[in-house]
């Protein structure tokens, strides 16, 4: 998989499930496969939400900051990444997009 750079996590509300990321480059949309790498934090999931000021959006571009609901923990400075291909590569393909790509 060929990942893009998207953003950063400048914010994270673990009781709900939820992180702030400032869009720097691209575009992010509902449905988009994105992966999230720091330090500590490692995993692939789909977008299924997304909201700017409070309100659902589909899509949000570079300059906005936008609120995703996350699958995992996530921290303050970790990357987003647009994955692009939705295909098995190679060994550990189903399992990496069925476990979230974590060992």
């Amino acid at each position: 998989m060929a990942d893009q750079f998207i953003g950063t996590v400048v914010h994270q509300w673990r009781q709900v499930g939820a992180a702030l990321i400032s869009v720097a480059d691209g575009q992010l949309s509902v449905g988009d496969t994105i992966h999230i790498k720091g330090h500590t934090t490692d995993f692939v999931q789909t977008l299924e939400s997304m909201q700017v000021d409070h309100e659902p959006v589909d899509s949000a571009g570079a300059g906005e900051e936008v609120a995703i609901g996350i699958t995992d923990r996530v921290r303050v400075q970790d990357k987003v990444f647009l994955v692009s291909g939705s295909g098995s590569t190679g060994p550990g393909g189903f399992l990496k997009r069925l476990f979230g790509g974590r060992s």
